[in-house]
């Protein structure tokens, strides 16, 4: 199970890297720059929704159901424990100091 919800992880990560790549910035120009984008939203004028943007929302999506997944997987392997609990404390050998 672990390692097919690590395969689905590693492919939804390349592929969300690749759409990210793939998609246009918004405009960048030097008008963008002193708000002169002609829209009152924060980012930009909002156009339709590509393809690009649709796979990006669903990547985006699996990648994090994955990860959350990874997650809950990998803490109920492990248990209640602490990663210093096999650790053994040094003997302490200091003495007092002699006046």
């Amino acid at each position: 199970m672990v390692i097919l919800l690590t395969i689905i992880h590693v492919f939804v990560c390349v592929f969300l890297v690749v759409v990210v790549l793939l998609q246009s910035g918004q405009s960048g120009d030097i008008a963008a720059a002193f708000g002169g984008m002609g829209s009152q939203t924060a980012f930009g004028p909002r156009g339709a929704a590509t393809v690009l943007t649709k796979a990006t929302t669903w990547c985006a999506v699996i990648f994090m159901i994955t990860s959350i997944a990874l997650s809950v997987l990998a803490s109920r392997k492990t248990g209640n424990g602490s990663v210093l609990q096999n650790y053994k404390a040094p003997a302490s050998n200091s003495q007092p100091a002699k006046k």
